[in-house]
């Protein structure tokens, strides 16, 4: 099975439209599918490059736009020619810049007749461009289109404010009409809904979608331009089914990094290479967006885009296109100089397990110091005698202990705990005492027939070292129970203290009877690691 591309299906078409007379004319638009998607539909007419002059000499081009241009910039009509017969322009556009009433300010008359010099001067269509004064348009335009009479100029900006007035002389004198609007699919469906209401046709339209030279500006530009293609091709909208023409070489290099020589912005490289590359970087992105009408300044970014417009319609590989040819001088850029040194040392990784793992060894200590009494018993008890003399001297100390810590407890006053939580009650802590006895006293009869399993005594020796051991335990467990007696009195006492503390207490909020202090149970503890140790 052979591979299948999945194709889109169109409604709509963009309108062919004649621009010039004669064997002058060239058609623009007539595609029924997106921009180069010629799998999917039609694109009988390639994007055409118009390339500008002006009506006077720039005064603040760069030197790389100025270099094509020297020995014809002061005549317009000159400088027409060589951009057809040299640099093969499809179409010519004469920026009427001295018409601006901010700048030289010239009279219609002036620009009708640099109109007429130019346009006898070149075989191909003629683009008009005025300055985007409404008034100073609207008066210099008319002029024009008056004395050029059915010449078929494409004649422009054509906005909402003087739409009425140089779209009448359009359409009266045989024009056809840049309707232009701010970046904004709208207002450009707007304009020319304006221009068709005063009877000019839409197949004398061609939209000006404002164009952007870089940055934001051209990403805004790119997809109103999509936006408008997609209205006319996908949803057939008539009204934006017209071709769109780009002001894009007044805007590019009007830009503050066309202008910044080697000695302002080294890091950007050679000024004449950049100049041309943004500009035919920008072109190329209309191109791909839709446009029909490319204006463009420099001979070398109109080589390499009409490179592009014809691998991309007829094929063909891009390594014989030949690179920027220049015409100024090599400019030399010591970018090892303006880098950075390299740092090729390493950074000792930091040993943080190490940190982490310290508390964790401290948490863990406590685990080994309770484990070591039940190792200590074990070996301590397979002898009997000796656990029999142990307790005598070890016994006084537990309750030593417990009278010098007595006075301790007994002096913290006894506040509720907090949380609803009940006091043990002595008979609670009795009941707690004697279950730990009878616990030490099994464990102690266990501990104590192992060992003598384990050893093999005789029988005799066996039933003697029994009785020692019974009388140990009854020993062991007086004491004991000595012990918790008087730790039991000491519990009561603290109850005691309170109960009381809690019946001064009546006026306050329901009371939470505290726990039992933690030092009782540490004596508890205590005892009960004393017997384990001693046996």
């Amino acid at each position: 099975m052979g591979f299948e591309m999945a194709k889109e299906k169109y409604t709509g078409s963009i309108k062919e439209i004649s621009l010039g007379q004669g064997d002058k004319a060239v058609k623009v638009g007539g595609n029924t599918c997106l921009p180069f998607h010629t799998f999917e539909g039609d694109m009988p007419t390639k994007p055409k490059i118009a390339m500008e002059i002006w009506d006077m000499e720039p005064p603040e081009w760069p030197e790389a736009a100025k270099a094509p241009y020297k020995d014809v910039i002061g005549d317009p009509a000159a400088w027409a020619k060589k951009c057809v017969e040299e640099f093969g322009a499809d179409m010519v556009v004469l920026q009427l810049k001295s018409t601006d009433p901010n700048d030289t300010n010239a009279s219609a008359d002036d620009a009708l007749a640099t109109v007429k010099k130019v346009l006898e001067a070149i075989s191909v269509p003629l683009v008009i461009w005025g300055t985007a004064n409404v008034e100073k348009d609207a008066e210099v335009l008319k002029k024009v289109a008056e004395g050029c009479q059915n010449e078929n100029l494409l004649v422009g900006p054509v906005e909402d404010a003087n739409h009425k007035a140089i779209g009448a002389a359009i359409m009266g004198y045989g024009h056809t009409a840049i309707s232009s609007s701010p970046i904004d699919i709208n207002l450009a469906k707007q304009i020319n809904i304006l221009l068709e209401n005063i009877g000019l046709p839409l197949d004398r339209m061609v939209i000006d979608p404002t164009t952007g030279g870089l940055g934001y500006g051209l990403e805004y530009t790119y997809s109103i331009m999509e936006r408008i293609n997609l209205a006319a091709l996908t949803f057939g909208d008539d009204k934006l089914q017209l071709p769109m023409i780009n002001n894009l070489a007044n805007e590019v290099w009007r830009c503050k990094e066309a202008k910044e020589g080697v000695d302002e912005a080294p890091q950007l490289g050679d000024p004449e290479r950049r100049d041309i590359l943004m500009e035919a970087c920008g072109a190329v992105t209309y191109l791909m967006a839709g446009s029909n009408i490319m204006i463009m300044r420099h001979p070398e970014a109109v080589r390499m885009v009409r490179s592009f417009i014809d691998l991309m319609t007829d094929g063909g590989s891009a390594e014989k296109v030949e690179g920027i040819s220049k015409l100024l001088a090599d400019v030399e850029v010591d970018y090892a100089a303006m880098s950075p040194e390299m740092d090729l040392t390493i950074a000792e990784e930091e040993k943080k397990p190490a940190k982490k793992a310290a508390p964790k060894e401290e948490k863990a200590a406590p685990k080994e110091e309770k484990a070591a009494p039940k190792e200590e018993a074990k070996e301590a008890k397979p002898e009997p005698a000796a656990a029999k003399e142990e307790p005598k001297e070890a016994k006084p100390a537990p309750a030593e202990e417990a009278k010098a810590e007595a006075p301790k407890e007994k002096a913290k006053p006894a506040a509720p705990a907090a949380g609803g939580e009940k006091l043990i009650d002595a008979d609670e802590v009795k009941k707690l005492i004697q279950d730990t006895v009878k616990e030490v006293v099994g464990s102690l009869k266990s501990e104590l027939a192992s060992s003598e399993q384990a050893e093999e005594k005789p029988a005799k020796k066996a039933e003697a070292e029994a009785a020692k051991a019974k009388e140990a335990e009854k020993k062991a467990a007086t004491d004991v129970e000595a012990q918790f007696k008087k730790m039991d009195e000491e519990a009561r006492a603290v109850l005691e203290k309170v109960q009381k503390a809690q019946k001064k207490q009546e006026s306050e909020a329901p009371k939470s009877p505290s726990k039992l202090p933690e030092s009782v149970t540490e004596r508890i503890t205590e005892v009960l690691d004393h017997i384990h140790k001693h046996g």
